[in-house]
């Protein structure tokens, strides 16, 4: 059984920008085969390995509010330049929008369950798809989408 990941998007106010955020970091990368491929990096390695690497997502929180996943292709440890340990979280370039849902705040990256993960807009949303994402989020805080 799969086990997702959550994590807040910290400085990012709107889907396109982490769109536009990672579309540059894409490039990048094609660029430059030293390049690190699409990731994220965290303090914390995640001990259920296999568990989120059996169909895992990183479901980001932005503004309050799930708003998209990215499937996990790999967890990497590594220690960084101060020697202090690292885990790089490997990302599919695709961000699959999912059903706008409310989630407070908290510190790192925290497990999610697959039946407390968001559907993904194309499989179960309630309409809005086509609306900007402010307003998608405006519209599910206030119970409306």
């Amino acid at each position: 059984m799969s086990l997702h990941l959550i994590k807040l998007c910290v400085g990012v106010d709107r889907l396109e920008q982490l769109q536009d955020w990672q579309r540059r970091r894409a490039a990048a990368a094609a660029r430059d085969p030293a390049h690190p491929p699409l990731s994220h990096v965290t303090r914390m390695t995640p001990r259920r390995r296999e568990e989120v690497l059996a169909g895992g997502s990183l479901f980001w929180v932005i503004k309050g509010v799930i708003q998209v996943r990215q499937r996990i292709l790999d967890l990497n440890s590594f220690d960084d330049e101060d020697g202090i340990s690292r885990c790089r979280i490997v990302l599919d370039d695709a961000l699959v929008p999912t059903v706008h849902q409310p989630k407070r705040p908290f510190q790192g990256w925290r497990y999610l369950k697959p039946e407390d993960a968001p559907k993904d807009l194309k499989d179960g949303g309630m309409g809005g798809e086509d609306l900007p994402s402010e307003m998608r989020a405006e519209l599910s805080e206030l119970g409306l989408l």
